[in-house]
């Protein structure tokens, strides 16, 4: 796609992951017309950012070069504006389908008022009537991920821009119980089998097999207190977290450590931040003691 250069000097100031920023003004008042976004490189946890950085781009893009060369734009799945799971696609107020970037069964060009989510959500109208409350906002409702063949969450960020409701969404896998549960055995299984720096490394790896989306092991020792393992924050390790306060004040650590003293394991409830939303959420961690140290994993509900 054409400007792609461009595109890059001129959204470089606003792809700050999660920050949701304008494009710069001098983009959008540029002589020229206005740039496709550049590719961006791997696509990490801040997944909101992401999906904004593209919608921001969207606008823009359709704001200074008009709908038809947008669509355009939009509906090439081997352009710009289509990277990894991230796409544009844009409705009319009516339910109309004028872009879609991803969907492989070629909504473009068709009306999708009815269209229903995999839990029967009218998600086209609930997005419309979101967009005709306020003109910026997110929906959220549950779609088929074809990277992982699962129903997952999805949110839908949108702005409305002359007519056309501009969307771009982000899928936000949460892991239940069950698969809190199981990961941890796992990770219980590897210290008994390893020795302790051995294990402690592979769960501080963020990319290792002991992180999966908002999931991650953590090791603390039952008497200092300190970090020997976070996967969402390695350089944690060393750091004694008995005085640390969750969200609401709560003393979670020391809650943590008095359960797997007392009980071996248990469940302890506090508020957290998420690192697949970056928003602040309620979580679940179960824990287990091994020898002096306790092992977590953590689940996160709304």
């Amino acid at each position: 796609m054409k400007h792609l250069r461009t595109g890059l000097l001129g959204l470089a100031a606003a792809m700050v992951l999660g920050c949701g920023m304008a494009l710069p003004a001098s983009a959008a008042a540029a002589d020229s017309p206005a740039p496709a976004p550049a590719k961006l490189g791997s696509i990490d946890r801040a997944k909101a950012g992401r999906a904004s950085e593209l919608l921001t781009a969207a606008v823009a893009y359709l704001k200074h070069n008009g709908a038809k060369e947008a669509f355009e734009a939009f509906n090439d799945r081997s352009g710009s504006f289509v990277y990894g799971p991230y796409f544009v696609y844009v409705l009319g107020t009516d339910g109309f389908m004028h872009a879609n970037g991803g969907n492989q069964f070629s909504l473009a060009g068709h009306n999708v008022i009815d269209m229903r989510d995999a839990a029967g959500k009218p998600l086209v109208r609930d997005l419309l009537e979101a967009a005709a409350k306020s003109p910026n906002g997110a929906v959220e409702y549950r779609w088929l991920n074809p990277e992982d063949n699962r129903i997952e969450v999805k949110t839908s960020l949108y702005s409305l821009v002359d007519g056309y409701v501009v969307s771009v969404g982000y899928y936000t896998p949460r892991a239940t119980r069950a698969e809190a549960q199981a990961l941890l055995d796992r990770a219980v299984g590897f210290l008994k089998s390893n020795t302790p720096d051995a294990a402690f490394a592979r769960f501080n790896n963020p990319q290792g097999d002991f992180v999966q989306d908002d999931q991650y092991v953590f090791a603390i020792g039952l008497e200092d207190g300190k970090y020997r393992a976070s996967g969402a924050s390695p350089q944690l390790n060393g750091m004694d977290v008995r005085g640390m306060k969750d969200a609401a004040g709560n003393p979670l650590f020391e809650e943590m450590i008095a359960v797997a003293k007392k009980s071996g394991s248990g469940t302890v409830h506090y508020v957290w931040r998420n690192p697949a939303t970056n928003a602040v959420e309620s979580k679940h961690t179960l824990v287990q003691r091994v020898g002096d140290v306790l092992l977590g994993v953590g689940f996160y509900t709304k």
